[in-house]
């Protein structure tokens, strides 16, 4: 019976999913069915599909798989990658570690594969596989034509801790974006919640207080060129689809290049870019094994031409607020009289009369 020992790798995960990754031909059904019998065996127990499996421990399971009910479908085969397709992959690369590595996602790339779309980042991650044991993981997107960091996990073990960061809203992600026109308030939180536009087929979302999904997003602007545009710095503290795309519409002020949410009046004329302005110029996430990731990511060539063109001072874009003051120390609570030995309040017994006090001779 083949045995082998959990690696650390695969610490945490279901029993079920080891089988996935390591013996794929091992299905969830035919776990249930062993573990009835108790022919799988995590450390010599009975073991179960959900049955969660630690580092070091002993699994053993039968040799022989019995007979499908039905003929699974085969894998898809990626096809291997032209050296080009190699280079520009890592042509992207802004930062790797043990756990993490973070591209500079260009626009007009997908994050992932889909309908009309022929190549994309899930499609090229074999090119970032370098010495690890598998190809990265995606762990959260980007839309096509939105730039900017992306993150992508080394590891499963990687995979499993910053997808519940993101999940958890502990990832802090900085987007950069120019608007049409300028916000009349400079800084605030734009609080609308939103869902899928009912015959977009799902490509296009709105505000809808209703019965939308819950969608807050925190922004700020750095400089503006007159009343023809801003920068503005956002801060999406949810993650709805197209959520910065459709909150700064939600506002009167579309992104500029936002054809979809903004109109034709989202393209400005006197040279600037048609393409989207919208950058994710900023990512702070914790790591697995402590400490922090906070990389940044460079403009690209068409967002870089436009602030150039509208005279803004790249150095704004670099102040950070500073954090909120610590809260206000709460003041000892003050004792009743009784507690502090201060008889002075204490009521006298009922028909008790007070002794006078010593006269003066």
């Amino acid at each position: 019976m083949p045995t082998v020992a959990i690696a650390e790798d695969d610490d945490g995960i279901r029993l079920d999913r080891w089988f996935q990754r390591h013996a794929a031909e091992v299905t969830f059904n035919i776990v249930s069915r062993w573990s009835k019998t108790g022919a799988v065996r995590l450390d010599g127990a009975k073991a179960g599909p959900g049955d969660r499996i630690s580092a070091g421990q002993t699994l053993v399971w039968p040799d022989v798989l019995p007979e499908p009910a039905t003929p699974r479908p085969v894998e898809k085969v990626r096809p291997p990658l032209h050296p080009d397709q190699i280079d520009y992959m890592r042509s992207m690369v802004i930062h790797m570690d043990a756990h993490a590595i973070v591209i500079n996602k260009p626009p007009g790339l997908a994050t992932q594969g889909g309908t009309g779309i022929s190549t994309s980042v899930d499609a090229m991650l074999d090119a970032l596989q370098y010495d690890a044991a598998a190809r990265p993981r995606l762990v959260h997107r980007l839309d096509k034509d939105t730039s900017g960091a992306l993150l992508l996990a080394r590891t499963a073990r990687a995979a499993a801790f910053f997808s519940k960061e993101f999940a958890g809203r502990e990832a802090k992600k900085t987007y950069w974006a120019l608007t049409l026109g300028v916000p009349e308030i400079r800084a605030g939180t734009i609080d609308a919640a939103m869902s899928k536009q009912p015959g977009t087929g799902g490509e296009k979302m709105h505000v809808d207080p209703e019965t939308g999904l819950k969608a807050k997003t925190r922004y700020r602007v750095i400089d503006k060129a007159a009343a023809r545009a801003a920068w503005v710095e956002f801060q999406p503290l949810t993650g709805r689809t197209h959520q910065i795309r459709v909150h700064a519409a939600a506002i009167s002020h579309p992104l500029i290049g936002d054809g979809k949410y903004g109109g034709k009046e989202s393209y400005l004329t006197g040279g600037i870019s048609r393409k989207l302005h919208l950058h994710s110029r900023r990512l702070v996430i914790a790591l697995p094994d402590g400490g922090t990731l906070d990389i940044k990511a460079d403009l690209p060539s068409h967002m870089a031409e436009s602030f150039a063109m509208l005279g803004f001072d790249m150095a704004l874009g670099e102040y950070e607020e500073p954090p909120p003051p610590p809260p206000p120390k709460k003041l000892p609570r003050r004792l009743s009289s009784a507690t502090s030995g201060n008889r002075r309040g204490e009521r006298r017994a009922r028909g008790q009369v007070a002794e006078a006090p010593p006269r003066r001779k």
